[in-house]
């Protein structure tokens, strides 16, 4: 698993927006960029300047996955059949550390990742600690024993800013299921996301 390096609401700054809808971040507060240039005016923006913009906030809003790991994903998006903008949304929502995330066992998808990786997720009643694993249609997502008694997980679960979406069936508080891939308007992004952007960035 690659760790990430940057401070993560550094992100809602430099892009002016609170990407993962949470009320504690500094955009609320501060609307301008994040360093002493921050507040200067900014210029008009070139269509290059939108899909890079469009790319770092969809990678960033993923946790800031690595270059590498999204842009496999688009590659892949590419080849399957079908509007390849939508093919990586569902692609990037089939990841385990975004289930996680979706069912709320996991304030954030940071903290999602490392319940992961710190072995407290089973698919399918067996031990996963590969965040970026493709989950299926039809798998079942679940807290391992430990998990279920963490005090990061039972804050995740009583989070008011945040539903489960429709294409993960919770069963009980402490397994899901993860029942089909989601479109674009399904996903619910606290901000807008524009995947045909990035398809176009990676396209060039």
């Amino acid at each position: 698993m690659s760790k990430r390096k940057s401070a993560k609401y550094k992100l809602d700054r430099r892009m002016g927006e609170n990407i993962w809808g949470r009320p504690n971040s500094p955009v609320n507060k501060r609307s301008y960029g994040p360093g002493q240039h921050g507040q200067r005016r900014k210029g008009k923006i070139s269509d290059f300047g939108l899909q890079l913009r469009a790319k770092q906030k969809l990678k960033g809003y993923y946790g800031d996955v690595t270059e590498k790991q999204f842009k496999a994903t688009y590659q892949q998006a590419s080849r399957m059949k079908g509007d390849t903008s939508q093919n990586l949304i569902g692609l990037l929502e089939q990841r385990l550390d975004m289930v996680v995330y979706r069912a709320k066992f996991a304030p954030t998808i940071f903290a999602a990742r490392q319940l992961v990786s710190h072995g407290h997720i089973r698919v399918n009643g067996v031990k996963c600690n590969i965040a970026s694993r493709r989950i299926n249609v039809g798998d079942v997502v679940s807290l391992g024993d430990k998990a279920k008694e963490m005090a990061l997980v039972i804050e995740a679960q009583s989070l008011p800013e945040r539903d489960i979406p429709d294409y993960v069936a919770p069963d009980g508080t402490d397994k899901v299921t993860f029942t089909r891939v989601p479109t674009l308007d399904e996903v619910p992004y606290p901000v807008t996301m524009e995947p045909n952007l990035v398809v176009e960035f990676y396209s060039r």
